[in-house]
């Protein structure tokens, strides 16, 4: 039992590090992604107005942005509700099958 508390331990230590170190990639590339944002809008505004390269940039951020809420609305109604519907089938049939047993 200690051994296994031991492990457990380990991995959970193993698992919070790591977990961490995908929020700190995350976060490293957000700050990359403003600074090609930033590019992208000073890129632009030496043929434009810098006021209307940020708009454009932004606009075309905010499209993007649309457009995955959207096709992530629709993924989000194909998934049907959280419930494991599967598992309760079987659950209930195991249940029955016990039953019948326990009368016989």
């Amino acid at each position: 039992m200690r051994l296994a508390q031991a492990e457990l331990t380990e991995k959970g230590r193993h698992a919070g590090k790591g977990a961490g170190m995908f929020g700190g990639a995350g976060l490293v590339a957000l700050y990359g992604v403003g600074a090609l944002v930033a590019a992208a809008i000073l890129g632009l505004a030496t043929v434009l107005e810098p006021w209307i390269a940020a708009a454009a940039i932004g606009a075309g951020l905010l499209l993007i942005a649309g457009i995955l809420a959207l096709t992530g609305k629709k993924e989000l109604d194909e998934a049907g509700p959280p419930k494991p519907e599967l598992a309760m089938e079987s659950m209930q049939r195991d249940v029955e099958t016990v039953k019948a047993r326990a009368r016989s």
